[in-house]
C-alpha cells in the first residue's frame, strides 16, 4: 500500500497533458517490441503513447482493420463512436474519424460534440439495430474510445459489433492480426482524410437524451422521486457527468451532480493503493473523498461513483462503499423478487470469480445460475434474448433487463446499477448494505480476496491450458475438493485458469494478461482465517501443477 493511497493527489501526481498529446502524434511504435503492437484484452486495446502502445499509428490501423471486419461481416449501417475524458481519447476519436469517413463509413457522433458513456453507445447500438429503429437487415456498431478506470496517461480503443456488447475473441483477434499486418507495412492500405474534411461527414446523434429518456423503461424512477431518495452522484470526471445533471433534471430526482469538474489530469481524485491516479469507483483508496463525505454524516441517503465510461459503479451508503460482490448480491435478490415483467426462467449470470453469495441468492430465487468466464461478452446472448435477466462481474460491472424482460443494453452500465441503489431504498425502505446484512444472515458471511503471484510467461501459458486432471490435490484448507474446473459450468467455455472448489471454499487461478503474475481470487464461508489458508494453499497447489 502506497503511504499516501487515499490522499488527494498533488501536483507531482498529476501528467503532463501537453507532453502526452504530442507523444501521441510523435512516438512511432517499435514493432519489435510486443508491448507495442496492438493488443485486445477483455475491455480493449490499452497503453500509453508515452510507452509507444497508443498512438496515431495504432488507432490509424486498427479503425481501418474494423472497417474491413465490418464488411467481412455485411455490416453497412451507421458505426457510432464515443470518447470518455482521458486526455487521449479525443486524439484517438479523431484519427478514427478520419480513416472511417475516408472509407466511406457512416459514422455518427454525440451531438453535443461531447463524452458519451459506454452504456450510452450500447443503447443506442441496439436501438438503432435491426431490434429497434433501423430498416430491416441494417446492422449499426461502435466504437468506445476509452481505457475505462485506467490512470490518466492512458488510452483505450474498443469494438462493439452489432449485438451492442464487447467484441469475441474472434473479432478482436482478426482485428488486432489486421492491425498489426498494417502496422508492418508503414499504414500502406489505410484510408485517410484530413479531420476538418471528416468532420463534415459526420452526423449527430443524440445519445444523452435518447438514453435519459429511456430510463423508465428499465428503472422505477417515480419511487425514487416519491420516497425522496437524496442521491450525490460523483462521475469521477468521467463521461457521465452531464448524463447525471440531466437524469436530475428530466426525472425531477434529489440528485447532486458532486463533482462536476472535467480535467484530464483527474486532480480532484485520491491516489489507489499503488500510488496512482485511477477511476476505479470499487476502490476505497479511489473513492475516499465520497466515502468521507458520507460516513461523516452526509445530507445523502445514497452516493455513488462511476469510472471514466461509466460501465462500472460504485456504492456509497453511510456504512461506506459496498464491496462490488455485495451489491451484486443485494441487486440480483431484489430484481428478481421484483421485476414481474421477467420470463420466469431468466437465469442469473455471474462470471466465476464472483462471490458464491451470489449461488446462494439465486439457489434462494429458484433461478439457473450462469456461470461463466472472466469477460462481459459471455452475457450478451442471454440479455439479448431474455434469458439472462442480470449479468455481472466482480469488477464492479453489470447490466440487467428492461422492466417488460426486453434487452437495455449488452455492455456494463454503470449508471442503470448506480440508480438501482436509490430504486431499492425507496421501496425496500433499507440500504443496500443494510440488505446485504440480512442476506449473511441467512446464508452466512463470506470473506473474498484477491492477490496476485510471480509467474514466468511460459508458467502464464501453461497455466491458461491446464486441464482438471492435473491438479492432484484432494483437499483444500481442510476440505475435501469438490471441483476442478477449467471450463466454465455455465457455457462449457475455457477460463484460461482454474477453479477449485470445495463445499464453503473456492479459490480461482487466472494469468494476467499484462504482468508477470498470475491472479489469485478466494473466498470462504468460514472467515478471514480459514481464507488465507485457501489462499496459501492455492499457491501450492497451483505451483504443483505448473511443475
Amino acid at each position: 500500500m502506497h503511504p499516501r493511497a487515499g490522499q488527494l493527489a498533488q501536483p507531482s501526481d498529476l501528467i503532463d497533458v501537453d507532453a502526452l498529446l504530442s507523444a501521441y502524434y510523435d512516438i512511432q511504435p517499435d514493432l519489435s517490441d510486443p508491448a507495442q503492437r496492438v493488443a485486445f484484452g477483455t475491455s480493449g486495446h490499452r497503453g500509453s503513447a508515452l510507452d509507444g502502445a497508443f498512438n496515431d499509428a495504432h488507432i490509424a490501423a486498427t479503425t481501418q482493420a474494423i472497417v474491413e471486419y465490418r464488411s467481412s461481416q455485411g455490416i453497412t449501417g451507421p458505426l457510432l463512436i464515443g470518447r470518455d475524458t482521458h486526455a487521449l481519447s479525443e486524439p484517438a476519436w479523431r484519427t478514427a474519424i478520419e480513416v472511417l469517413v475516408a472509407n466511406g463509413v457512416e459514422v455518427l457522433v454525440d451531438d453535443r460534440e461531447s463524452w458519451t458513456p459506454t452504456p450510452a453507445v450500447s443503447h443506442a447500438i441496439l436501438r438503432l439495430g435491426p431490434g429497434g429503429a433501423a430498416p430491416a437487415g441494417r446492422q449499426v456498431d461502435g466504437i468506445v474510445v476509452t481505457p475505462s478506470h485506467n490512470p490518466p496517461r492512458d488510452g483505450g480503443f474498443k469494438y462493439n459489433p452489432p449485438h451492442g456488447g464487447p467484441a469475441d475473441s474472434d473479432a478482436t483477434g482478426w482485428i488486432a492480426n489486421r492491425a498489426n499486418e498494417l502496422l508492418e507495412a508503414g499504414l500502406a492500405g489505410v484510408r485517410r482524410v484530413p479531420f476538418s474534411q471528416a468532420q463534415g461527414a459526420t452526423h449527430g446523434y443524440d445519445f444523452l437524451g435518447t438514453y435519459v429518456d429511456d430510463l423508465p423503461s428499465v428503472l422505477d424512477l417515480d419511487a425514487i422521486r416519491d420516497a425522496g431518495i437524496r442521491i450525490g452522484a460523483d462521475p469521477l470526471g468521467g463521461a457521465a457527468v452531464d448524463f447525471w445533471a440531466a437524469i436530475a433534471e428530466r426525472h425531477r430526482l434529489d440528485l447532486t451532480v458532486l463533482n462536476p469538474e472535467v480535467d484530464p489530469s483527474f486532480p480532484f481524485m485520491t491516489l489507489d493503493w499503488d500510488g496512482k491516479i485511477r477511476m476505479d469507483c470499487s476502490s476505497p483508496n479511489a473513492m475516499a473523498s465520497l466515502i468521507t463525505r458520507m460516513t461523516g454524516g452526509a445530507e445523502y441517503d445514497i452516493a455513488t461513483g462511476n469510472d471514466a465510461d461509466s460501465d462500472r459503479h460504485g456504492i456509497v451508503t453511510r456504512d461506506g462503499l459496498m464491496n462490488p460482490n455485495h451489491y451484486l448480491a443485494v441487486a440480483i435478490d431484489y430484481l428478481y423478487r421484483n421485476r414481474e415483467g421477467w420470463r420466469a426462467d431468466a437465469a442469473v449470470g455471474k462470471t466465476l470469480v464472483s462471490s458464491a453469495m451470489i449461488d446462494r441468492v439465486a439457489g434462494s430465487l429458484g433461478r439457473t445460475l450462469l456461470e461463466v468466464p472472466v469477460g462481459f461478452k459471455f452475457f450478451v446472448p442471454g440479455l439479448l434474448d431474455g434469458s439472462v435477466g442480470f449479468g455481472g462481474e466482480e469488477s464492479a460491472g453489470a447490466s440487467f433487463l428492461r422492466k417488460d424482460g426486453r434487452v437495455w443494453s449488452t455492455d456494463k452500465d454503470g449508471i442503470i446499477l448506480a440508480l438501482l441503489a436509490s430504486e431499492i431504498t425507496a421501496v425496500t425502505g433499507s440500504t443496500p448494505s443494510e440488505l446485504y446484512r440480512g442476506l449473511t444472515e441467512q446464508f452466512g458471511d463470506p470473506s473474498y480476496s484477491r492477490v496476485d503471484a510471480p509467474a514466468t510467461r511460459e508458467e502464464k501459458a501453461k497455466l491458461g491450458k491446464l486441464s482438471g486432471e492435473q491438479v492432484t490435490a484432494t483437499t483444500l484448507a481442510g476440505e475435501t475438493i469438490t471441483g476442478k474446473l477449467t471450463e466454465a459450468p455455465g457455457n462449457g467455455a475455457k477460463i484460461g485458469g482454474l477453479k477449485v472448489t470445495t463445499e464453503s471454499a473456492w479459490f480461482a487461478a487466472r494469468p494476467s494478461g499484462t504482468e508477470d503474475v498470475y491472479k489469485i481470487y478466494a473466498e470462504s464461508f468460514q472467515g478471514p482465517e480459514h481464507l488465507q489458508q485457501v489462499l496459501a494453499e492455492a499457491r501450492e497447489v497451483v505451483g504443483a501443477a505448473l511443475a
